[in-house]
């Protein structure tokens, strides 16, 4: 681990934690997400940023130089469901379309509260859906999420899958939330040392996202559903945050299913550090290898 990760990391549990039990506040939440957006670095001049509407709801198409025309990443964002936007994976977004060379579509789904499950899956789907009628083909198609986002991405591969759909060529997950039962190992033991996440907002989250709906329907938490048939899939997890077990989890699911997977624990990195990429050199790392990893994937599934 480095130095400057280690920084970062002893930084979030400082400044960003939160250290108490009493329920979160959702308006409190977003305000401080809002500031957070603003800091967030702009992309290089030569990224190109597009609004579209995919399926019904708001995206952004992101390219880079470096981005093919017919090589696609759907991501679906983190924030526990409740939170995010594209404009806050802006320094993000690029480096995914340098690393695949592939352009990425940063889908705007609905959010919970007002917009409870299974709206970000329907979402999530009729995306997918769209670009296929773009005339995308799904053997040059990856979707890939983070955190809630991770989760959604492998909630929305059941669904299609069980309508029929296509499938892509891969699917990633980044620190994925898989299991919205909170009830891992790893939730428990990690709850107090991981530096960003807070075991009782995560409860908190998971009832203003699904209500009164079973914790355990594979399409909002993917650990519990038959993953066969899903592309190959390369998730990858700090290996002492809360979500360690959510990946380490999911991927064992798919390897028992005959789904190619590849698990990745990388040591002491906080949750999602792919968006520390600027200041954090295993961030760039991580997105390097989603990168290979993907247009692995397309390579070996070319007609």
């Amino acid at each position: 681990m480095s130095v400057r990760a280690e920084l970062v990391r002893a930084g979030l549990h400082l400044f960003l934690k939160r250290k108490t039990d009493d329920p979160p506040d959702l308006a409190t939440i977003r305000r401080g997400i809002d500031r957070t957006t603003w800091w967030v670095q702009n992309p290089p001049r030569t990224t190109r940023g597009a609004k579209v509407d995919a399926g019904g709801r708001p995206t952004v198409r992101v390219t880079t130089p470096r981005s093919r025309s017919d090589h696609h990443v759907l991501y679906l964002h983190g924030g526990a469901y409740i939170y995010g936007s594209p404009l806050l994976y802006r320094d993000l977004s690029w480096r995914i379309c340098d690393a695949a060379r592939a352009v990425v579509w940063m889908l705007d789904y609905r959010l919970a509260p007002e917009h409870p499950f299974p709206a970000a899956l329907d979402d999530a789907a009729a995306a997918y859906r769209w670009l296929l009628a773009q005339g995308a083909d799904p053997r040059r198609i990856a979707v890939m999420g983070d955190s809630a986002g991770g989760g959604l991405t492998f909630g929305t591969l059941l669904k299609l899958r069980d309508a029929g759909a296509p499938m892509p060529a891969a699917a990633a997950g980044l620190s994925p939330w898989t299991d919205l039962t909170i009830t891992s190992e790893s939730s428990r033991l990690f709850a107090k040392t991981d530096p960003m996440l807070n075991l009782s907002d995560a409860r908190h989250y998971v009832a203003w996202y699904l209500g009164d709906a079973d914790r355990r329907n594979p399409y909002a938490s993917p650990v519990f559903g038959d993953p066969a048939g899903l592309p190959p899939s390369l998730l990858q997890v700090g290996d002492d945050e809360m979500l360690r077990d959510d990946a380490v989890t999911m991927a064992e699911r798919l390897r028992a299913a005959g789904v190619p997977a590849e698990l990745e624990l990388w040591p002491r990195m906080p949750h999602v550090w792919h968006m520390l990429a600027r200041v954090v050199p295993e961030g760039q790392r991580a997105i390097e290898r989603l990168g290979s990893f993907v247009r692995q994937q397309w390579a070996e599934s070319a007609p």
